[in-house]
């Protein structure tokens, strides 16, 4: 017999596989719709970065970029109108599932300007603008989880725009983005507006955290001592207990009373949405943070590599609500190593937005040098 795809089996267990990648040839080739029909695949996330290595490396932008700069427009309306057909192409490719699920799922997400991450004011007439040039129910605006991005997350949320909350590390930050979530439905609710159609995604990032904390467990295991036990028994495991942790919260948070008013009308939880799920550490499975997230009414978002790595040999099994109890014990106890992980996940939050900056700059910077060339040739091949 076939072997089972466990990348459709995610499904059964109520998980929903997204696409932590996009390129304009995933579309234009089919593969998109393949990853949709034969790997269960339910929605896409991008992000500057994907979207800086996507442009620079594939030739399938080259005429747009060139019609662009004809058109005289500059290296950031030309990175926009590229990003934004992409997003729109991938959400007219969803969208069949988007209407089958009623609204659960089929969601591509487009992120604001990275320099606005610590901007209300800026990141709200951003959002306001992407969701407007975007016009699609199903996509999402992806606003980092930085003390500036919370407001703008619950006002945009009281206007109806759907919000994918981006870079969120630590479990107080993930309270305070729930409560955004809950205030901006409230919001909308008390002004006679529907609360039914708007969606949200927590995007809580995983790997990122175990990169960070496990050279200094490391160090504390080849030094021996009496620290060395509890050493061994985090290492590699801090980034799950935090998401356990974290699926903790959701559950009594969307099981509480306050949410129950909204659900009433109609309103659906922000899902949990695991985030940087590849693994960075050679030494652990190519699978690890797929296998140990699997939850119920949860998102898993993947690079293309992962999702083919757990096509092949992923051993899906609800994980997710398992040894809750050991993992408070890990991260109570990390003090006692001398890891502060508020300070970690404040490191992470600010390298992340960084992380989004440099490869955003990158992009038009190139953008910049190259579309004057092609405004000076109404024809030939690219500079």
């Amino acid at each position: 017999m076939m072997k089972k795809n466990p990348l459709k089996q995610l499904e059964a267990l109520g998980q929903s596989l997204w696409l932590d990648y996009i390129r304009r040839d995933l579309m234009t080739s089919g593969e998109l719709r393949r990853l949709i029909e034969e790997d269960g695949l339910r929605g896409m996330t991008s992000n500057p970065a994907i979207f800086e290595k996507a442009i620079a490396e594939s030739p399938d932008y080259d005429e747009d970029i060139r019609s662009l700069a004809l058109e005289g427009k500059d290296a950031n309306g030309i990175y926009e109108a590229l990003s934004q057909e992409d997003v729109r192409s991938a959400a007219d490719a969803f969208r069949s599932l988007y209407d089958r699920t009623d609204g659960q799922d089929g969601y591509v997400s487009l992120e604001v300007n990275p320099h606005l991450a610590k901007d209300t004011h800026g990141t709200m007439v951003e959002a306001r603008r992407l969701w407007t040039a975007l016009d699609r129910p199903n996509v999402f605006i992806k606003i980092p989880a930085t003390v500036q991005g919370l407001p703008a997350i619950q006002q945009l949320l009281s206007e109806g725009i759907n919000v994918n909350v981006t870079l969120l590390f630590g479990l107080p930050r993930y309270h305070q983005v729930v409560d955004a979530f809950l205030a901006g439905l409230e919001a909308r609710a008390a002004q006679g507006k529907p609360v039914n159609r708007v969606a949200s995604v927590a995007s809580f990032f995983v790997s990122r955290i175990d990169t960070l904390v496990d050279p200094v467990l490391e160090d504390l295991i080849a030094r021996g001592g009496k620290q060395r036990g509890l050493a061994s028994q985090a290492h590699g495991e801090v980034a799950v207990a935090c998401a356990k942790l974290a699926y903790q919260i959701y559950k009594e948070c969307f099981e509480s009373e306050r949410f129950k008013k909204l659900a009433d009308k109609g309103a659906r939880p922000q899902r949990l949405l695991w985030a940087s799920t590849g693994t960075k550490n050679p030494a652990y499975s190519d699978v690890k943070y797929l296998d140990a997230l699997i939850g119920t009414d949860t998102v898993n978002t993947v690079p293309l590599e992962t999702l083919k790595a757990y096509r092949d040999h992923g051993d899906p099994k609800p994980r997710l609500g398992l040894e809750i109890d050991l993992a408070g014990r890990i991260l109570e106890r990390l003090p006692e190593l001398g890891i502060d992980l508020e300070q970690v996940t404040q490191r992470l939050e600010d390298e992340g937005i960084q992380k989004f900056n440099q490869p955003f700059d990158k992009l038009l910077e190139t953008l910049a040098k190259t579309a004057p060339s092609w405004s000076r040739e109404s024809s030939g091949a690219r500079p």
